[in-house]
């Protein structure tokens, strides 16, 4: 039997209407500059991956959790906008603060050899050693929706 095929309006008919034109001028924004969509079905709900077609790295994913709508970025070039970092409000900041560190840059032994390892950067005067899936995770609130559509900005500008 076929695999169905899932498609961005089933993805976005699960948003909630205050996110909607959120997710859809992103989704547009990413396409527009070299990014491929792979949208699944998960246990959550759906789950929408964004890659660089050139490199196949991903830039960032939309998922569900309990709480909404989650935007992860994968910022791998942070460093090159910390300015930018350094603006965020302190919400935002306090879940970078939360995410998991990252145990291959910590002790390169305690991870798996394939791990292409987290993120090494500064906020304030606050050093983070972040592991690249729960470093910048953001629940979409209407605080949140600007500062993540400049972050994806940011990074898209930076892998150019």
């Amino acid at each position: 039997m076929a695999k169905a095929t899932t498609s961005f309006e089933d993805f976005l008919s699960e948003v909630s209407p205050d996110y909607k034109s959120f997710a859809e001028e992103i989704n547009d924004s990413l396409l527009a500059n070299g990014c491929q969509s792979k949208i699944e079905q998960k246990a959550s709900g759906y789950f929408v991956s964004y890659a660089d077609l050139k490199t196949k790295r991903s830039l960032m994913n939309f998922l569900f959790r309990k709480s909404g709508l989650i935007a992860r970025i994968y910022g791998e070039n942070c460093k090159s906008y910390s300015e930018f970092l350094n603006s965020i409000p302190s919400a935002m900041g306090q879940e970078i603060s939360k995410a998991t560190d990252c145990k291959r840059l910590i002790d390169p032994s305690k991870c798996n050899q394939k791990c292409t390892m987290g993120y090494e950067f500064e906020v304030g005067n606050n050093h983070y050693q972040k592991c690249k899936n729960s470093c910048f995770m953001f629940l979409i609130t209407q605080e949140s929706m600007p500062i993540v559509a400049d972050f994806v900005k940011y990074e898209l500008e930076a892998r150019q």
